[in-house]
């Protein structure tokens, strides 16, 4: 028997980025765990293939400029984070009521979520301490949370949409106005940046690649803004439409939303590694209609049972992400240092070629060892979810 997760109940210390906790949200939108876990499964898949050198094109991002089904991954999580924080924290901001209190728990989230996204920085390893890599995936989901939290917590929805607009305004103008190092003002390429400079200068070493990081500081900036169209379309769904109306309207908007980020791209293209107005507008149009979706099926007609395995994710997603990333480190390990008899590769590589090189294709069996991970996770979680145990911050 399939047991739903309305009831579960937080049995351990929560690691949710802004997450609805059942004691303090209105009624769980299940949609929105399916939306989630949907995520947490693609990330999981494209983070952990067989072979790094053995990827389908629609599941490695992109090198520089354009978008993959990958580059849709970080942002609807953002996305997701942003639509979750008004279902959390709206009757509170309605009554403005013990706002110190939620404001520790926002900051005591923010600090857990840093924390751990250092470490698995750490896991990954690192030469010294002086080319630690400080920003991150979990870093920036911890600065985007806190910030949007602090946007809801204190602002209306008008103000909320003009945080939306002005900060993505206000990005755009870095990135065609400012000239770096001497050259003209606009040119976009990895290392003569507005984005790239800031990080240089602020960060030094401590960077992903030798000179930029695709979750660098001043990208940031419109990452927020893409978890505040999460935010926007949490403060609709708080309205208490039906769901007709609320799936059609979502569906709607973000059609409109992807046509306009497809048009921005003639002036300033869709760019993951610098998180460009475009993407922001492109990719949120993308989770507006993907979510619309869901909610249809989910809210709307009550389609719960085949959505279970996606369910599962969503509600422990940041613990699969930090578990899953850990172990992923750890078959990254080379075996040839533990046992001559083995080839130059890690453990990843070996269980790929062992177990699926013999019958498939080199990139159907990186595709296949990713999906097995993903299994797996599917399996560890599981546990979780039939024990009733929500790990939440």
């Amino acid at each position: 028997m399939h047991r739903s997760a309305a009831p579960l109940k937080p049995l351990l210390p929560a690691l949710e980025a802004g997450g609805p906790s059942p004691e303090d949200a209105s009624p769980r939108v299940g949609s929105l765990d399916v939306f989630r876990g949907l995520t947490i499964a693609a990330m999981i898949l494209v983070n952990n293939p067989g072979d790094w050198h053995q990827v389908y094109d629609p599941l490695a991002h992109a090198e520089w400029n354009g978008w993959t089904i990958a580059d849709l991954v970080f942002p609807f999580f953002l996305f997701i984070v942003g639509v979750a924080i008004p279902l959390a924290l709206g009757q509170a901001a309605d009554r403005r009521a013990a706002l110190g209190t939620y404001l520790a728990r926002i900051v005591r989230r923010t600090a857990i979520l840093f924390a751990l996204g250092l470490a698995l920085n750490a896991a990954a390893g690192f030469e010294s301490l002086s080319m630690f890599r400080i920003p991150g995936v979990l870093q920036r989901i911890a600065l985007c949370y806190f910030a949007a939290a602090m946007v809801f917590l204190y602002t209306g929805p008008s103000a909320r949409a003009a945080a939306f607009v002005g900060l993505l305004a206000g990005y755009a103008a870095l990135l065609v106005l400012v000239p770096v190092f001497g050259a003209e003002p606009g040119i976009l390429d990895p290392e003569h940046n507005v984005v790239a400079a800031l990080d240089r200068r602020i960060l030094g070493e401590h960077l992903y690649h030798q000179t930029w990081d695709p979750e660098g500081i001043l990208s940031t900036l419109p990452a927020i803004a893409t978890t505040l169209a999460g935010v926007l379309t949490g403060d609709w769904l708080r309205a208490r439409r039906s769901a007709a109306v609320t799936s059609a309207a979502l569906v709607a908007v973000g059609a409109l939303a992807t046509v306009a980020g497809a048009s921005m791209a003639s002036w300033l293209p869709i760019n993951k590694s610098l998180w460009t107005p475009s993407y922001v507008v492109f990719t949120a149009g993308l989770a507006l209609v993907t979510f619309g979706a869901c909610y249809w099926l989910v809210d709307g007609k009550r389609v719960r049972r085949p959505f279970l395995p996606l369910v599962i994710f969503g509600v422990n997603p940041i613990a699969v992400y930090v578990f899953s990333t850990a172990i992923g480190e750890l078959l990254d390990q080379p075996l040839d240092g533990i046992l001559p008899i083995f080839r130059s590769e890690n453990l990843r590589e070996w269980i790929c070629r062992v177990a699926f090189s013999g019958f498939a294709s080199p990139p159907a069996a990186s595709l296949l060892y990713a999906a097995s991970y993903v299994l797996f996770w599917l399996g560890a979680m599981g546990v979780l979810y039939r024990r009733k145990i929500l790990i939440k911050i």
